[in-house]
């Protein structure tokens, strides 16, 4: 299938390949006034944005916090003291010569936000609905205790196929990158976990069939003054709305989802993000979070090196097979 040439650039240089792309190189024009603009007039938000900084910050507020929004003082040095430990714990196990939790979580710098949730006022995932809290209740994945017999037992990111959305904007224990490409009528956003490519058309043009259905949905963008506001439908209601871990619930989503995420470049680096989530079949009530991404131009995004059919879920699969005929075999085998 052609492509646009702007598109086909920007595929090349996500790629890799810059040869022939001087027509849309990103220079900036460095107005006064407002957000920065690429060299065709939008506003400029490329570069590298990690969200790993926010990893210390719940997603849900605690409730002893109620609808405060930021630490006090003492609440804020406490976070600093906890996120110091934890990320002491990859040069305690050089020390030790042994490899764990340090060396696999990154666990982010302290900031003040009680919570990334805003609305409801409570910063907490409103109540969802029955057929919401039907769906959660039989949502599995690697991290739930049970026997594993078929590759449905697990969630799209055990299968190494997405995070989902809104949950691949959300910072996560690793690999928590993302960068921003922009060509004349798209805006790029690249995630490094799960090694996904957002692309997002600027030209109007119509959203899919309400048929088709994909596992980041169908997005569409356009700028209201200096914010990118991108609006994502067509989701397949496969994947969780929100990641979570051991023992946590799990939060379905529908082929009724739909995300409205509003980017604005407030400096040199810094943009506010905000999302709003809507999903009538499972949630009682929408829900919006906001963080800043800060831009950090040195980090890099490195390969994450997982794939559908990879060899975990097999291994899960055998090993429980396995061993529950070893404790079936010792039962019979007792007196």
């Amino acid at each position: 299938m052609r492509r646009p040439a702007a598109l086909r650039c920007l595929l090349a240089t996500l790629a890799g390949t810059v040869v022939g792309c001087d027509a849309w190189s990103p220079s900036v024009d460095s107005t006064p006034h407002g957000a920065p603009r690429t060299a065709w007039g939008d506003p400029d938000l490329q570069g590298l944005w990690p969200i790993d900084r926010l990893n210390g910050t719940p997603v849900q507020r605690p409730e002893t916090f109620g609808e405060r929004r930021l630490l006090t003082d003492e609440e804020f040095a406490e976070r600093g003291e906890r996120l110091r430990n934890l990320n002491a714990r990859y040069d305690q196990e050089i020390a030790a010569n042994k490899m764990g939790g340090g060396h696999w979580a990154e666990m982010g710098e302290p900031n003040r936000l009680t919570s990334l949730i805003v609305e409801p006022a409570n910063g907490r995932l409103p109540p969802l609905t029955a057929a919401g809290e039907h769906r959660s209740s039989t949502m599995t994945s690697s991290w739930s205790a049970i026997p594993f017999d078929r590759v449905s037992d697990f969630n799209p990111l055990d299968r190494c196929i997405t995070r989902g959305l809104p949950a691949s904007m959300f910072p996560f224990m690793y690999n928590s990158g993302i960068e921003i490409v922009q060509a004349p009528g798209y805006v790029v956003i690249r995630l490094e976990l799960v090694h996904e490519t957002r692309i997002v058309p600027l030209d109007g043009r119509p959203t899919l069939a309400p048929g088709i259905a994909q596992w980041l949905g169908d997005s569409r963008g356009r700028f209201e003054g200096d914010t990118l506001v991108i609006e994502t439908t067509n989701f397949n209601g496969e994947s969780p709305m929100l990641i979570v871990g051991p023992g946590g619930k799990p939060i379905p989503t529908s082929r009724e989802l739909k995300i409205v995420e509003r980017l604005t470049r407030v400096d040199a680096d810094t943009i506010d993000y905000e999302v709003a989530v809507d999903d009538p079949v499972v949630l009682t009530r929408p829900w919006k979070a906001a963080f800043p991404l800060a831009r950090d131009a040195d980090y890099r995004i490195y390969e994450y090196a997982c794939h559908e059919d990879n060899s975990a879920i097999r291994n899960f699969i055998v090993t429980s097979r396995f061993e529950r005929q070893l404790e079936a075999a010792r039962t019979e085998s007792r007196p």
